[in-house]
């Protein structure tokens, strides 16, 4: 009886617990069936990235034009001649004719020497010429009559060559007094000291009453030509058979002079010719040219920048320097694409002028970014404002 009673409550217990684990599952599964339609519903509902922003560019065209290939140099300005005024003879100065930093004329009066020893020894030699003239005069009255005598017989040939001797004694003293008189003259004439060249006075080394020796070192003044005036520069000896080879055309190579900081432009002029040999410490040679200067831009011993116009490239290329980028030693540029995204390609720099370079590697009318590189890479998408005349034509009604 006991057995049955027993039986029967696990058996109860058991259905219990059955029961149990089902109820269990059954709340698991619901649980996990809830979790799944919210992770779904969640999932479903979060938006996809949005793609990356256009990166905002500045455009530019590629153009086809022409451009000069210069050479650039650093330069002396030199003046063509450059004259120390001395005196020629010795006294005292009686007249200072000139201003320091006066612009003078070939044969203008700077100064006078005291002229009165000169003339006094000019009117001596003039004297000596005269009697010696006379002489020679007399001497020769004397030698035709003494010919006449001799064809007669009346004297002997002795006498007639002593008198042919004597007349031509009396020639050779007077043509020492022409040239004593003619040496007198030019001393006369070196009292009045002139410019031998045109040009501008430098500071004077001379006052009134200061007695100057002939052909002294120090000089009265400078004269310095200043029109036209030259400027001597270096040029590469990898570059000296281009230049001369354009020299050998005949055609005249232009030349500019700039300031110090390469910002302005002081003249303009041609060059002249190149030095004869290569100095091998530099592996430079020197090159000469000439510029008017009527304005005086130019000034003695001033440094200046000179550009040698080597050539001009026509129908290249031309691009903006702010364009160009480097990468191990290559240079590249990003291209607008139809799909307003950039794609790289490398070029080769022909030339630069100002912040234009000639460049192959692209054609006519791409369009090239030139500002905001910072995120730019291939295939990224760009945002650059409409050329003016593109959004002229996109407002134009239909």
């Amino acid at each position: 009886m006991m057995d049955d009673t027993q039986h029967s409550k696990a058996s109860r217990l058991r259905a219990m617990a059955r029961e149990h684990r089902v109820v269990f599952i059954l709340i698991v599964l619901a649980i996990l069936l809830a979790l799944g339609l919210i992770l779904h519903a969640v999932f479903k509902s979060k938006p996809k990235p949005a793609p990356p922003p256009p990166i905002p560019v500045t455009l530019a065209p590629v153009t086809v034009g022409n451009i000069d290939v210069y050479l650039d140099a650093l330069g002396t300005v030199t003046p063509v001649y450059t004259v120390t005024v001395v005196s020629r003879v010795a006294g005292e100065i009686t007249e200072i004719r000139f201003k320091e930093g006066q612009i003078v004329k070939k044969n203008d009066l700077l100064a006078v020497i005291d002229p009165r020893p000169y003339v006094a020894a000019l009117l001596q030699a003039q004297g000596q010429l005269a009697r010696d003239e006379a002489a020679l005069k007399n001497a020769r009255i004397d030698l035709v009559r003494y010919q006449n005598s001799y064809k007669e017989h009346a004297i002997p040939e002795q006498e007639l060559a002593t008198q042919q001797a004597t007349v031509d004694a009396d020639e050779g003293t007077v043509k020492l007094d022409q040239g004593n008189l003619a040496a007198a003259q030019v001393d006369v004439d070196y009292t009045r000291i002139v410019s031998p060249i045109d040009g501008r006075v430098g500071l004077r080394n001379i006052d009134l009453g200061n007695v100057v020796p002939a052909n002294g070192t120090t000089g009265l003044c400078v004269i310095t030509q200043l029109q036209p005036i030259t400027v001597i520069f270096t040029i590469a000896e990898d570059e000296i058979d281009e230049v001369t080879a354009q020299m050998a055309t005949g055609r005249l190579m232009k030349v500019l002079a700039l300031d110090r900081s390469k910002q302005h432009q002081l003249a303009d002029g041609t060059l002249l010719t190149v030095d004869n040999q290569v100095n091998v410490t530099t592996g430079t040679v020197r090159a000469r040219a000439t510029f008017p200067n009527t304005k005086n831009e130019l000034f003695p011993s001033q440094f200046v920048n000179a550009r040698l116009l080597l050539k001009t490239l026509t129908q290249v290329n031309l691009i903006p320097q702010a364009a160009i980028q480097r990468n191990n030693d290559v240079a590249f540029v990003y291209v607008r694409q139809s799909d307003s995204t950039v794609q790289s390609k490398n070029i080769k720099i022909l030339a630069t002028e100002g912040e234009t370079s000639a460049v192959t590697g692209v054609n006519a009318g791409d369009q090239l970014v030139t500002d905001g590189f910072d995120k730019l890479q291939n295939g990224s998408k760009i945002a650059a404002p409409k050329p003016a005349t593109e959004a002229t034509e996109a407002k134009k009604p239909g």
